[in-house]
């Protein structure tokens, strides 16, 4: 077995998703979830914040449908002005 096909996940869809997301304002990066997420269910959960509070992190828990919706999510969250980072 090859280094990539040991690092290579094997997702079974649907299947439960938690994103990162980091970012200067908690309460900015939750209205940037509802916007991008919608009328799906998810979870909204704070994670940690650097020490003079300057970045806030926060886990988004949904069920995901594909690799395509996976990615995609991950990508409009990276791209709103509210998110720095997305693990």
């Amino acid at each position: 077995m090859t280094n990539d096909e040991m690092q290579k996940v094997q997702l079974h869809y649907p299947c439960p998703w938690v994103y990162k997301i980091i970012g200067p304002d908690a309460d900015e990066m939750k209205c940037a979830v509802a916007e991008i997420i919608r009328d799906r269910a998810y979870k909204v959960s704070p994670s940690r914040s650097s020490e003079k509070d300057k970045y806030h992190c926060l886990n988004v828990e949904l069920s995901v449908e594909s690799e395509s919706q996976r990615t995609a999510l991950y990508e409009a969250l990276k791209a709103h002005r509210a998110v720095k980072m997305v693990l």
